[in-house]
């Protein structure tokens, strides 16, 4: 069986985000693992206008190329872990809009969260999330939760804490085990599936 992928979301894309410091510190961890391929998405650079397709996403009909090259990203993908900030108490638009152009690419698949934030640490966003990936079918396999307040971004790089990187590790753990576990129950490419 080959290696499964986990693609590494960063959700924030305003200019100054800190979520790309948190993403690569998370994608290294990963990285690190010789249970995964890693790949780092990055939602500023996909660039997805808001959802524009004429066709519900259930019908895989997609009539834009962004959309088609989205697909092709995240149906390739075995594992995510989503890097997303808290926005007036749930998570920011651009990981809606992404999660909604598609459908059948995310099914079975796992999917951690690593939030971030104040002194809630995000944690509102990823239980507004959690609900979003439930309606996906994908299985929730853990958070990291980051406060910024005492666990800041320093010049660009996230280091974490010792509870951070043990989150980390169990949110690997559960990752790895239910990606091999949840590949049989995926459905083929087929709208018809």
């Amino acid at each position: 069986m080959p290696t499964p992928i986990l693609e590494v979301i960063i959700g924030s894309t305003r200019p100054g985000r800190v979520g790309p410091a948190i993403a690569r510190w998370f994608a290294d961890l990963a990285a690190a693992d010789p249970r995964f391929a890693v790949e780092l998405v990055d939602l500023a650079e996909v660039g997805l206008p808001l959802f524009d397709e004429p066709h519900h996403p259930i019908q895989r009909r997609y009539a834009h190329e962004h959309t088609r090259r989205w697909s092709a990203i995240v149906e390739r993908a075995d594992a995510f872990a989503f890097v997303v900030p808290e926005y007036n108490h749930s998570f920011n638009a651009a990981i809606k809009n992404a999660l909604d152009y598609l459908y059948h690419e995310w099914r079975y698949k796992p999917a951690g969260i690593v939030s971030y934030g104040g002194p809630v640490m995000g944690t509102r966003s990823a239980q507004h999330l959690k609900t979003v990936l439930n309606a996906l079918r994908m299985v929730h396999a853990g958070d990291v939760s980051i406060p910024l307040v005492t666990t800041p971004v320093v010049e660009g790089v996230f280091s974490g804490s010792d509870s951070t990187l043990r989150a980390a590790s169990a949110l690997l753990d559960e990752l790895a085990l239910l990606s091999s576990g949840l590949r049989a129950l995926r459905p083929s490419a087929d709208v018809g599936s």
